[in-house]
């Protein structure tokens, strides 16, 4: 199944809903961590309210790079992660991003020295009541994605 979208940037995006086809090699995750009804989100420093993600280093799974990037950017560990979807974002240099969702493990001491300007905890409500929320927070994929995590 594939969702086709114009995000914020005026890119055409394609999301898919099967695990594993890639038609461009993933280097970048994005991490949807659900505790309760609560998301896990970061502060980023430039783009605001988001989920935690980020780029694959070299030698590293997708999965190992979801894990890393969920604790470098709140300090959290988490469990049970799994890929919901992928997306590729049809640039001059298209990009692929796949999105895992995951459990809470363990919230670790919030006095650390965060890649981002922190965690937040937030309801889907909150998040879409925030005003500073990052770019792709706010495109039809997004809200696609909530609506595939709230039928897991």
């Amino acid at each position: 199944m594939v969702f086709t979208f114009t995000d914020l940037n005026e890119k055409n995006v394609d999301m898919y809903f099967q695990n594993g086809k890639y038609e461009i090699e993933p280097k970048h995750v994005l991490v949807l961590v659900k505790n309760g009804d609560q998301f896990l989100c970061s502060v980023h420093r430039e783009r605001g309210i988001e989920f935690p993600g980020g780029k694959v280093e070299e030698a590293e799974t997708l999965q190992a790079a979801a894990v890393r990037e969920v604790l470098e950017e709140t300090n959290v560990k988490i469990k049970n992660v799994r890929e919901l979807c992928h997306y590729i974002v049809r640039d001059e240099q298209p990009f692929c991003k796949v999105v895992f969702v995951a459990e809470l493990k363990q919230q670790l001491d919030e006095n650390f020295a965060y890649e981002t300007k922190g965690r937040l905890w937030l309801t889907e409500e909150e998040l879409t009541q925030q005003e500073n929320l990052s770019f792709y927070m706010k495109d039809a994929g997004m809200k696609r994605i909530l609506q595939e995590v709230r039928q897991l």
